[in-house]
């Protein structure tokens, strides 16, 4: 359960609104999820890549998959939280 709501942040965060946080954040943007511990967000080369609480990073590969109850965006590897 632990990973799966480390994968989740609360709100409909479409890659519009990530991209202005990033920018407003000074290339970084820190958002924390419903596990709650924090994922880091930056930008390189076109792409979005989110940093674990472990150091590990993921690449999001497709974004804003529009749901009912929020907006998916896939990712390339597993996000881990510290515990």
């Amino acid at each position: 359960v632990g990973i799966l709501t480390y994968h989740v942040v609360p709100g409909k965060l479409t890659a519009e609104t990530i991209a202005g946080k990033i920018k407003s954040g000074g290339g970084k943007a820190e958002l924390t999820t419903v596990e709650g511990e924090k994922l880091t967000l930056m930008a390189s080369g076109g792409n979005v890549m989110i940093t674990d609480a472990k150091g590990g990073t993921a690449t999001v590969t497709i974004a804003d998959v529009l749901q009912s109850n929020g907006v998916i965006h896939v990712v390339d590897n597993v996000l881990l939280p510290k515990g």
